[in-house]
């Protein structure tokens, strides 16, 4: 086992492995490294960990040192030099009229060399370009032409599934890819469907192309001549991700197709045989185990939103010390409301209701008379002084009336107007009576007297 940590130069996909040197490096520490072309500024994409001896290639270069705040704005400087060097040199392709597309530029952490990459179709006569920049910069110029692959490596951009490209993320170096494997995978053969935006096929066919080539081998090829557990005929459309076929049996005189799982047929070596010859029986058919299914759920059941009471549990001492009706009304809910009446025993008998006698059954029920409530004391000291009021005003009254008894003196009248005066009823002197104010009785006329 050994020691590395893994480096990457400017987030460019692969990883390098070097030495840590002694040093205790975190993941996304900016590190100084020694490399072929001389020191360089790059990020550290994974830690202090230990590999096998024959996973890395010797021998291993060190980590100088771990990138310090002057180291940093060197390569700030760097990075400004870049895009002043990448201007220049559009200008100078421009002028030279050389068919070549500028791709980056990169300046080297020391400041004594500028690499310039860049595409084209075929060969391109650079000579007098190199010759202009090395003039303009003072330092030693290197041109190099790469593919379509490597410029979406070095620009980056978004991939038609939505994530950034793979070759810019994880990928260390590009694989061969076929139209063969898009094939395998039963994908359009439409180039702009499985192309990428370098123009080449997508490096994702070539993930699953493993594991597709493991499940054609269980299942027969398309047009096969098979045995199935119902007989024999000819595989019409396969489906390798669920493992199923379909099958159009001979014994059928319609067009009907059969699904068939990979363990229920089996391809016959050597095709479908001639007329009059017995087809080989090859299919070993082992039925599957069935698998446990879970119990089918409610799909109009509603959960509960309300979360159960806890239970109240009583230890065996306060179970004994508590009567039995207070064990039934914990049970229900503990305390009863106000409306709610106590539980009677079982054995208890209703109490049963006076009998009423013959001579009363019509009679309407007397109301009781309802008990006097008690006054609080502060509502009989507010009816105290109204009693002394309502006393003292009687007495002002019947003094009143004696002295009015006293000034009336009797007077008997004569007999005629005894005899005129008619009898009134006791309803005329309820009328009197209920009166505000009674009116005396004219005296009768003297006979001989003359009216006025």
């Amino acid at each position: 086992m050994i020691e590395i940590v893994s480096i990457r130069f400017k987030n460019r996909g692969k990883s390098y492995s070097f030495a840590p040197n002694g040093m205790e490096i975190a993941t996304g520490v900016k590190v100084i490294v020694e490399t072929a072309k001389g020191l360089e500024i790059a990020e550290c994409s994974r830690g202090n960990h230990w590999v096998e001896e024959t996973a890395v290639v010797q021998p291993l270069r060190p980590v100088a040192r771990i990138a310090t705040a002057d180291d940093l704005r060197i390569e700030e400087l760097n990075k400004k030099r870049e895009k002043e060097a990448f201007q220049i040199c559009q200008q100078k392709i421009a002028e030279h009229g050389l068919e070549m597309k500028l791709v980056d530029v990169e300046c080297n952490f020391e400041g004594n060399k500028t690499m310039f990459f860049f595409t084209a179709d075929g060969r391109v006569d650079f000579r007098e370009l190199v010759k202009d920049l090395a003039g303009i910069f003072r330092n030693r110029i290197e041109l190099r032409q790469i593919g379509v692959r490597d410029e979406a490596k070095m620009i980056g951009g978004i991939g038609i599934c939505g994530r950034p490209f793979c070759c810019s993320q994880f990928l260390d170096d590009f694989q061969p890819v076929s139209t063969k494997m898009a094939k395998v995978q039963s994908l359009s053969l439409n180039p702009t469907k499985i192309s990428g935006s370098c123009g080449r096929l997508m490096c994702c066919l070539r993930y699953e192309q493993d594991a597709y080539e493991d499940l054609i081998k269980k299942v027969p090829k398309q047009g096969a001549f098979v045995e199935t557990i119902d007989g024999y005929g000819t595989a019409a459309q396969v489906n390798l991700l669920r493992q199923t076929v379909k099958v159009k049996l001979d014994q059928d005189k319609d067009d009907t197709l059969h699904v068939y799982k990979a363990n229920e047929l089996a391809a016959v070596p050597g095709g479908r045989p001639r007329d009059g010859e017995e087809p080989p029986h090859v299919l070993n058919y082992v039925p599957e185990e069935p698998e446990a299914q879970e119990p089918a759920e409610d799909e109009w059941n509603i959960p509960a939103m309300v979360a159960a009471e806890p239970q109240e549990t009583e230890t065996p001492a306060e179970a004994a010390q508590i009567p039995e009706e207070g064990r039934r009304s914990r049970r229900r809910g503990g305390r009863r409301s106000r409306g709610e009446q106590p539980e009677q025993p079982r054995d208890a008998q209703p109490e049963k209701k006076p009998e009423l006698k013959k001579s009363e059954q019509g009679k309407k029920p007397q109301k009781q008379p309802k008990p006097k409530q008690e006054k609080p004391a502060e509502a009989e000291k507010e009816a105290k002084p109204q009693e002394n009021r309502k006393s003292n005003s009687g007495r002002r009254h019947s003094h009143v009336k004696a002295v009015k008894a006293e000034n009336k003196a009797p007077q008997e009248k004569p007999e005629t107007e005894k005899r005129e005066k008619p009898e009134q009823s006791p309803k005329a002197e309820g009328q009197h009576r209920s009166g505000s104010r009674r009116r005396r009785p004219r005296k009768p006329k003297a006979p001989g007297e003359k009216t006025e």
